[in-house]
């Protein structure tokens, strides 16, 4: 009983996480027990000014990444085996609401009178969304990619623990699992 009321509580503490894991998926046939080393791929290399920028989460997200392949046994290296591709997008989202019968006006006395349900605005709100792409680097071509996003947070301690967070429930899918 108390397992199943353990398993209950962190089930509903992974749906209501603000980070959610959208997609893992892994190239099929590849054997990813041959890859020994990983890096990053240099941001600078694609001039991309925004990845250079401070407080962009890039360095967090090294710093994930870099636990969970290191925590499966990987160890970087200047001439890996693996290239990591992070890629951040941004985007600005609304919150809205419909309207019901309640929000409607009164009746003020003329015939052609008329209410219909729309989309009221509440609140305005930035999404981030994180993509690490693992490439072989003999072959340059991409052997799992990962996709995460969030709410983005003005706190830098809320962005590093969803980063984190992120990072790690995306990695639960990785093919190779954490060694003891």
């Amino acid at each position: 009983m108390k397992t199943s009321f353990l398993f209950l509580l962190l089930a509903l503490a992974a749906a209501c996480s603000p980070v959610r894991v959208k997609s893992a998926e892994q190239a099929p046939g590849v054997d990813f027990t041959a890859y020994r080393t990983y890096n990053f791929m240099d941001a600078a290399a694609r001039n991309e000014a925004f990845y250079l920028a401070p407080g962009t989460g890039i360095d967090e997200l090294k710093a994930a990444v870099s636990r969970e392949l290191e925590s499966r046994g990987y160890r970087r290296s200047e001439k890996p085996d693996l290239w990591v591709n992070i890629g951040v997008v941004t985007q600005e989202r609304v919150q809205t609401r419909q309207t019901n019968f309640q929000d409607a006006p009164r009746y003020m006395g003329q015939r052609n009178y008329h209410w219909k349900s729309e989309d009221v605005v509440v609140g305005r709100y930035e999404e981030g969304t994180a993509t690490v792409e693992v490439v072989d680097a003999a072959r340059n071509e991409r052997v799992w990619q990962g996709v995460a996003s969030s709410t983005l947070s003005k706190d830098p301690e809320k962005v590093a623990q969803r980063i984190d967070e992120g990072i790690q429930r995306m990695f639960v899918k990785f093919p190779v699992p954490v060694r003891p």
